[in-house]
């Protein structure tokens, strides 16, 4: 068995996947140097590629783990066969990606974003009011790994958390409400601040479009972590331009890089990061990745069902049901 692993590993994490399988082929390349060879040879995939078109030339391949919570262009079916299994990265990220979302609300909530500006300027002044967190009316559309956990450390800080998922469920200790996406509109217009954490695909596509963006109140904040494409840029940049939005924190963006010159780079209130709320910038992410692709790896030779297999129509990832 080949095992083609194309993340960037120490030697004790590339050891701690070969405790799990010793007997396999193990080949570590990052998905930058990773060949049409080292494709066609792998029985088994840990990592993402660098295009994932990149898998028409993986002939032999049973199984791919993703490093990402994100599945765009790994579900279609021409490029990864039906009977190919397909996992992710759920569970990883949401350390990461609450912790920044509360600095980004706090830094906009603080002004400490017009305070750093007037820093490099050398201007002594007060920017006004600020607002506070406690108390606020919390919206998170996507009750994945990342907006529960979000909403989670929002509830310690005093807010009334509001959740929004795809289907019925349980409601969490931490959570105040949780509807289905009928109540989105009625949700938004409530909200004090909005946040998403949404795959990329057909049905998440501009869920946030003019007309809904028009339902948030002025002073909302908006936090988008998931994928860019789940906000209409063109009408948030005019709403953050003309204040009908109270700020906004994109880690993601549509288009993705945005490019130089773009209006939404020096709108007023925005935060702007480059895709890096995640990913391997917190060294423990890629630790609980690790993890996740051993498990999965012990599980898979001892012929039982995978955490986190991905549903090919949604993009997430399937509930693991206890026993499994």
């Amino acid at each position: 068995m080949r095992i083609l692993v194309t993340m960037p590993l120490n030697e004790r994490q590339k050891a701690r996947l070969v405790q799990e399988a010793p007997d396999a082929e193990f080949i570590f390349h990052v998905k930058s140097e990773v060949t049409k060879e080292d494709l066609a040879g792998a029985d088994i995939i840990l990592g993402n590629l660098s295009d994932p078109k990149q898998l028409l030339f993986a002939e032999n391949l049973k199984w791919i783990q993703l490093n990402n919570a994100g599945t765009e262009g790994y579900c279609d079916p021409q490029t990864l066969p039906p009977d190919v299994l397909l996992t992710n990265a759920t569970g990883a990220y949401g350390l990461a990606i609450s912790e920044h979302m509360i600095g980004c609300l706090f830094m906009l909530r603080k002004k400490l974003h017009l305070y750093y500006a007037d820093q490099m300027e050398e201007n002594w002044k007060r920017e006004g009011h600020v607002a506070v967190v406690e108390g606020s009316r919390v919206l998170s559309v996507g009750m994945g790994d990342i907006g529960s956990t979000f909403l989670r450390k929002m509830k310690g800080l005093g807010a009334v958390t509001v959740g929004i998922k795809r289907t019925p469920g349980e409601k969490p200790s931490y959570v105040d409400e949780l509807w289905t996406p009928e109540a989105l509109e009625r949700e938004l217009s409530l909200a004090d601040i909005v946040a998403l954490s949404l795959p990329g695909n057909d049905t998440t596509r501009h869920m946030l479009n003019r007309s809904r963006l028009s339902l948030m109140k002025e002073n909302a904040v908006l936090l988008n972590v998931g994928r860019g494409s789940a906000v209409d840029t063109e009408a948030l940049t005019e709403y953050l331009y003309a204040g009908r939005i109270g700020g906004a924190a994109l880690d993601v963006t549509d288009p993705e890089p945005l490019p130089a010159g773009h209006p939404l780079w020096k709108a007023p209130n925005a935060i702007i990061t480059p895709h890096v709320s995640g990913g391997f910038s917190l060294p423990e992410t890629l630790e609980q990745i690790v993890e996740i692709c051993a498990d999965n790896l012990a599980r898979y030779l001892r012929g039982e069902p995978l955490k986190n297999q991905v549903d090919r129509v949604s993009g997430y990832a399937m509930k693991f049901k206890l026993g499994d």
